[in-house]
């Protein structure tokens, strides 16, 4: 997307917070960008090339599917959410090389 150096994190005010949850609200934008205005999945990836590629596009979705559950929570998180927010973050790090449309 152009310009690639702007990131419009569309579920986040301009109120003052802290950098945790504004890494956690640009990493997840950054996905839902890769797959709404990207298109990620009718892109030139073949997810069903071999096991790696289906396993990764259900991990995918799975990412993309609970954040947009998430993000219409509060983010003044009890420590079993912020857990959780840190588990599917790591989660998304590790399929991030799968993001290229």
């Amino acid at each position: 997307m152009k310009p690639s150096n702007l990131l419009k994190i569309e579920t986040l005010n301009d109120e003052w917070l802290d950098k945790d949850v504004i890494i956690l609200h640009a990493c997840f934008q950054i996905l839902c960008d890769c797959i709404e205005k990207e298109n990620l999945f009718t892109s030139h990836v073949d997810w069903m090339y071999d096991d790696e590629h289906k396993n990764a596009k259900i991990e995918i979705e799975n990412l993309y599917n609970w954040w947009n559950k998430r993000k219409l929570d509060n983010d003044n998180l009890e420590n079993n959410q912020y857990e959780e927010d840190n588990q599917m973050l790591k989660k998304l790090i590790e399929f991030r090389q799968y993001l290229w449309t």
